[in-house]
């Protein structure tokens, strides 16, 4: 039971700020604890006003609420209260909604791989073996995670756009299965992907599948390995086609993407 009638106010004074909330709509919406404050108020100045006799809380508002309020304040006093009331409630009920973006965080869609890291060199491993390159052209591991829910399938281009001209594909490969999340290294070229129905470009070498890095001796050139979520189990191509058909029908997929950028120079 409250005591007085700034037992209330005094705990809410003392609980809240009645400062405004810095927002770029400025002076359209205030702190909800400013109505919280006048919520309470005006509860004090309804149920909460003093016996002018015994100096407590009286016990029927009537005898209290005639000699201190007219009736036309009365009621200009409980529009404001319900007005405010019913918002305190709005304000109450949206802030026990559960929010799924809290309950639940989103996982980013994201690649990494154990041949290589971003904005490193690449190991001579995977590097092409030949046109004067002497790597052992062996496709990147590569793992993923966080991909949409509706992803019906995967697709992984590498291209190097500091070649001269238009740039150049290295690799490109759709159809891998929506339950894949890793491929292991030289998966290209030990027909692991065929074996789990996907289907490879013919890239820039003139060579079906996996052709590594192998820019001209200068400045390093990068390497940019995508990853693609598509909407699409299958898409309208089929093994050998060029990379950049393969590229344009995964573009017209893709729900999503994540990219590995790497380098390599000599």
């Amino acid at each position: 039971m409250l005591n007085s009638n700034s037992t209330l106010s005094a705990f809410v004074r003392q609980n809240t700020s009645l400062q405004r909330v810095k927002r770029p709509d400025r002076g359209r919406a205030r702190d909800w604890r400013i109505h919280t404050m006048r919520v309470a108020c005006l509860l004090e100045r309804f149920a909460g006003c003093r016996s002018r006799a015994t100096g407590t809380i009286a016990t029927a508002p009537t005898p209290c609420y005639a000699p201190t309020f007219p009736t036309t304040q009365r009621a200009r006093l409980l529009r404001h209260f319900r007005r405010y009331a019913f918002l305190l409630a709005r304000l109450g009920a949206a802030a026990m909604l559960p929010n799924p973006s809290a309950a639940v965080a989103e996982i980013p869609f994201t690649l990494t791989s154990n041949d290589v890291a971003a904005n490193q060199s690449v190991p001579l491993s995977l590097v092409f073996d030949q046109e004067g390159c002497t790597g052992g052209n062996r496709s990147p591991q590569l793992s993923w995670h966080g991909a949409p829910a509706a992803t019906r399938s995967f697709a992984i281009t590498i291209f190097d756009p500091d070649a001269p001209g238009r740039g150049w594909w290295h690799w490109a490969v759709a159809d891998i299965p929506a339950t894949v999340t890793q491929i292991p290294g030289n998966a290209s070229a030990s027909g692991m992907l065929r074996k789990m129905g996907a289907v490879e470009s013919r890239n820039d070498f003139e060579i079906d599948g996996y052709g590594g890095p192998c820019p001209p001796p200068g400045k390093p050139h990068r390497y940019v390995i995508t990853l693609y979520a598509l909407d699409s189990a299958s898409l309208d191509v089929s093994q050998g086609r060029p990379a950049l058909i393969f590229e344009h029908e995964i573009r017209t997929a893709a729900l999503a993407t994540t990219q590995l950028i790497v380098t390599y120079g000599r």
